[in-house]
């Protein structure tokens, strides 16, 4: 991408009508420039309405984003859930396709208390018969598994890495405030936010940080990790630093407010930015 974009997960919330066609509108608005089409509660956006999205979108400039449904398990024990689960994933992705979305997100797998580098292969698994559906599909919207917040959650930023150096239609998203969460406050400071773009650019290289796609929010968290968002100002994500990172390293693409107040929080990084 020419640049970095911030923008919201889902319709802003002082959008009058909520409607995806108006949250565009109101993003546009905002003097934001991307938008995430929220699918968590299941995959509802036909063809028709998704390129009226479409159609809005590219004309005010606003690149846009999707995340697949919270209910997937690329681990699940009972093969009908992991077949249900690569369903909501395709929905997802052709969802996004109709919608001229880039790139589609989702929480992939749980661990179950199994060995990580068996959980890894499975969901590699999974992810080959998603990507073979939408090669023969032509569908080319880029497939990016989250990093999450918990440690019982697949999804760490060295398994990102690898899973993306096998396929080529994925990359990871990177959730900066499940970085936090999952590494309990560990690596909350430039260095660490360093660490990871450095992870990132050495596994996937310079073409991956000019294609970033990125959730931020304050986050509170226990030893568990992950607990629940919280607006930037409210949490102890050191969000100053974590942009200046992305500054040293010179990073394109979207940024996903996920704060309880999105568009503030939206509006608060790319004023720092």
């Amino acid at each position: 991408m020419e640049k970095l974009r911030f923008g919201t997960a889902g319709i802003p919330i002082s959008t009058i009508k909520r409607d995806s066609v108006e949250g565009v509108k109101r993003v546009s608005e905002l003097n934001l420039e991307c938008m995430e089409l929220e699918f968590v509660r299941g995959v509802n956006l036909g063809q028709e309405k998704a390129e009226q999205i479409k159609k809005i979108a590219q004309k005010l400039d606003i690149s846009l984003t999707a995340h697949g449904p919270y209910y997937i398990n690329l681990n699940a024990k009972e093969p009908q859930k992991r077949g249900a689960s690569r369903s909501r994933i395709l929905k997802t992705a052709r969802a996004a396709n109709w919608a001229g979305a880039k790139s589609i997100t989702f929480h992939a797998a749980y661990y179950l208390k199994q060995d990580p580098k068996q959980v890894y292969a499975k969901v590699k698994e999974q992810f080959k018969k998603i990507l073979d559906v939408l090669n023969n599909e032509g569908n080319k919207v880029m497939i990016r598994p989250e990093l999450t917040g918990k440690a019982t959650q697949w999804g760490d930023i060295d398994e990102l890495i690898k899973l993306s150096q096998e396929f080529e239609q994925v990359l990871p998203c990177v959730d900066f405030a499940h970085y936090h969460a999952r590494h309990i406050g560990k690596y909350n400071s430039y260095e660490g936010f360093v660490r990871i773009l450095e992870k990132i650019e050495k596994g996937l290289g310079r073409e991956a940080l000019d294609n970033m796609h990125i959730h931020v929010s304050g986050i509170l968290y226990s030893d568990k990790g992950e607990r629940k968002h919280l607006p930037l100002k409210e949490s102890d994500l050191k969000y100053k630093q974590m942009i200046k990172a992305w500054k040293e390293f010179n990073i394109k693409g979207i940024v996903i407010s996920e704060s309880p107040n999105i568009e503030q929080d939206a509006q608060l990084l790319r004023d720092i930015w």
